[in-house]
């Protein structure tokens, strides 16, 4: 009975075994499937742009950008519902066509872009809300903070450029972040510079 029994016990971790094994023959094969299929998609600068505004004073605006950033895409499904959104922009890059205010900008009294260079987001997740709208949810790092922010976004589709005959996208993204959040600018009253910043980008993508 006793070899019986153990006979039995030594089969079950045979048949489990197996089972673990292919288990993880199908578990890896699924994940070369799924980098195999996911693309990365490069940022076309001369077709893109990260703006920013404030206002002034309460009652006027004031509008810039940061003049060198880049950002790539990986995605696995045309409707990019998967996608990872990475960007990084030069704090010193700064531009609101005023050589004065730049530079107070780029100062410890704003962005010290001497002591954090860049800014940075990266995606956590990309959820198609209806139609072409979409909720980008991702960490932003800025001024040596990193915080989590929700950005609204309009996919414009795909096309083929007539003159390579590259698969290109586009985006339009906005939102609106506090810079208090990320200590921008803290010893300047909200009634100066508001403490509310809103975001305008758009990006036109190139696949491969």
């Amino acid at each position: 009975m006793f070899k019986h029994i153990l006979f039995n016990l030594c089969y079950t971790c045979t048949q489990i075994k197996q089972t673990m094994k292919k288990l993880n023959i199908l578990f890896v094969a699924l994940l070369v499937a799924g980098a195999a299929s996911a693309q990365t998609w490069s940022l076309d600068k001369s077709h893109a742009k990260l703006g920013f505004g404030v206002t002034h004073l309460l009652v006027s605006d004031v509008e810039g950008t940061f003049n060198q950033f880049d950002a790539k895409i990986t995605s696995s499904k045309d409707d990019f519902s998967d996608a990872v959104i990475e960007l990084t922009a030069e704090a010193a890059s700064i531009n609101t066509n005023s050589e004065g205010r730049d530079k107070h900008l780029r100062s410890a009294d704003f962005f010290d872009a001497e002591k954090f260079a860049q800014v940075t987001f990266k995606s956590k997740s990309f959820t198609k809300v209806e139609g072409k709208k979409y909720k980008l949810v991702g960490d932003l790092t800025m001024h040596g903070v990193t915080k989590s922010v929700t950005l609204d976004v309009t996919f414009n589709g795909t096309a083929t450029h007539p003159y390579n005959k590259k698969t290109i996208a586009g985006f339009k993204i906005s939102g609106t972040i506090k810079r208090s959040d990320f200590a921008v600018g803290g010893a300047t009253p909200s009634a100066i510079v508001s403490d509310e910043v809103t975001i305008a980008a758009n990006a036109e993508f190139v696949k491969g």
